[in-house]
């Protein structure tokens, strides 16, 4: 199998921080190729020196891409030649369809003209491809996050791909779509296409990758075989942290205690078609020192279910009771929702739960304003004393409070997330993905946050599309199917097989 790309000794500097040192990186035709490694480790940073979003000239080291040297200019430059990066920011556009959105730039027509019924047949097979059941005429802002990622996924098989780099593909998607999603990768190696794979979820890297190179600290650790089967999550995991993980999840005293949050014939209404039922007659319990994990696959309602709750976010003609601590609460508002003491870290954390642009202080105390002001003048003083509170006590790696929020890794910025909640005091957390797009060093210090919280008593809700993350975190799991629960597990009797064949009982 000849070599399609090689990165041979790439550096890459900003301004006092060595970002990649050294790295290299080769890639065979025809194969998928993991990269692997902490938030913070590199990875993106060498996609983009590899796509052309830093150009030739902004690094050291050199490019050779199909037998020739390669000095792209910008990501253009690359595409030409067949290279196509996902980056994990989603780039689209939310008040255009998506069929405007997947030929945007590439536009199907002659003479200036689109061809908007070619543009709705491509769309519509390429949708067909990535498992989107959507219309080419849907607006991508109707979309959640995980459909969005289809859409971008789908936006790169319309171009002339030879290349495809996907920077953590899967992270926003539950384990069905996910399932779905690799196999398209198999497919597209199948016919041809060379991909490069960013992830954290090392099962799905075990399952698809035939090469599996590790990077720390910007530098290139290992490059591992993965074909032949022996490759374990161990020895990865050991390369990306330096360290063994004896336990992925962390152990936890489990005592409930009194119930502390209630939900009664919860019904929630599609905002737009008034006709769809999003929830139906929805009740649920949480108790004092409890996790409950809320399993499904996307599409099942799971964060309609928490942006209703949470202040009405979401949906309309909303009925039903919610009590805390056994009384009826006024949860028609986000800040009645917030005084009644409840709190919702979303799954977008960089769309809706953060500022980017602004500091750790300004974003921990956005929830509570009050709290850190005087006669509706916010006392900085005061607001940095809470900040740097926090960066300490969930251990934020960064210099200091004062910092941009967006220069954070991913797993900080869930932590940033996580502080400005835990500032209102709330009684019920609600954590929707609370590790996605984390690194598994990451991953395991927000566990440990979890359960610090249940320990002093807080009911926690955790919706996530990992069942693994959910049977090693939870003492209960509701299964949720089209706007209901289908079942309940218990810790001891939860597993993947119980959870999916509860999915798709009829």
């Amino acid at each position: 199998m000849t070599m399609l790309l090689e990165m041979r000794n790439i550096t890459k500097t900003f301004p006092g921080v060595k970002a990649l040192d050294d790295v290299s990186l080769a890639v065979r035709e025809g194969e998928i190729h993991a990269i692997c490694g902490e938030n913070g480790a590199g990875k993106s940073t060498l996609m983009k020196v590899l796509s052309g979003v830093y150009p030739a000239g902004s690094y050291q080291g050199e490019i050779v891409y199909d037998g020739a040297r390669a000095e792209f200019r910008d990501i253009r430059d690359s595409e030409e030649r067949g290279i196509i990066i996902i980056h994990q920011e989603l780039a689209l556009v939310p008040l255009l369809s998506i069929a405007e959105n997947i030929f945007l730039g590439n536009e199907r027509g002659r003479n200036g003209v689109i061809d908007w019924p070619e543009t709705f047949r491509q769309t519509e097979g390429l949708l067909a491809k990535v498992g989107l059941r959507e219309t080419p005429g849907a607006r991508v802002e109707s979309l959640g996050v995980g459909k969005q990622q289809l859409v971008e996924i789908a936006k790169a098989l319309s171009k002339n791909v030879r290349l495809l780099i996907l920077d953590e593909p899967t992270a926003a998607l539950s384990e069905a779509d996910s399932q779905a999603l690799l196999d398209l990768l198999l497919g597209l190696k199948a016919q041809g296409v060379t991909s490069i794979i960013i992830s954290h979820k090392l099962n799905e890297v075990r399952r698809v990758a035939d090469t599996v190179t590790v990077i720390r600290d910007g530098a290139t650790i290992s490059t591992t075989d993965a074909r032949g089967g022996t490759l374990t999550e161990d020895r990865i995991v050991r390369d990306m942290v330096g360290r063994d993980m004896a336990h992925r999840f962390p152990d936890r005293d489990r005592r409930a205690g009194d119930v502390v949050f209630e939900l009664r014939n919860w019904n929630v209404r599609h905002p737009e078609q008034r006709d769809r039922r999003m929830i139906r007659d929805l009740s649920m319990q949480v108790r004092a020192g409890e996790v409950v994990g809320i399993a499904g696959l996307m599409g099942a309602g799971r964060t309609e279910l928490a942006m209703s709750v949470f202040g009405r976010s979401y949906g309309r003609d909303i009925t039903g009771e919610a009590l805390i601590h056994g009384r009826p609460v006024d949860l028609s508002t986000v800040d009645r929702a917030i005084a009644a003491g409840l709190a919702y870290v979303t799954e977008d954390r960089k769309s809706l739960g953060l500022i980017l642009d602004e500091t750790i202080r300004r974003n921990v105390s956005l929830a509570n304003l009050d709290a850190v002001a005087t006669r509706g003048v916010i006392e900085e003083a005061r607001e940095t004393e809470v900040a740097e509170t926090y960066r300490q006590s969930l251990r934020i790696r960064t210099p200091g409070v004062f910092q941009k929020v967006m220069n954070l890794s991913g797993g900080n910025q869930q932590k940033v997330v996580l502080a400005k909640w835990l500032f209102t005091e709330p009684e019920v957390l609600i954590l929707d993905e609370p590790t996605r797009g984390i690194d598994v060093g990451a991953k395991y210090e927000i566990y440990n946050i979890i359960n610090e919280l249940s320990a002093a008593g807080k009911a926690v809700v955790m919706i996530s599309s990992e069942m693994p993350e959910l049977l090693g975190m939870c003492d209960r799991i509701h299964v949720m199917n089209e706007g209901c629960f289908v079942g309940e597990l218990t810790a001891a009797e939860a597993s993947q097989e119980a959870i999916m064949s509860l999915i798709v009982k009829e």
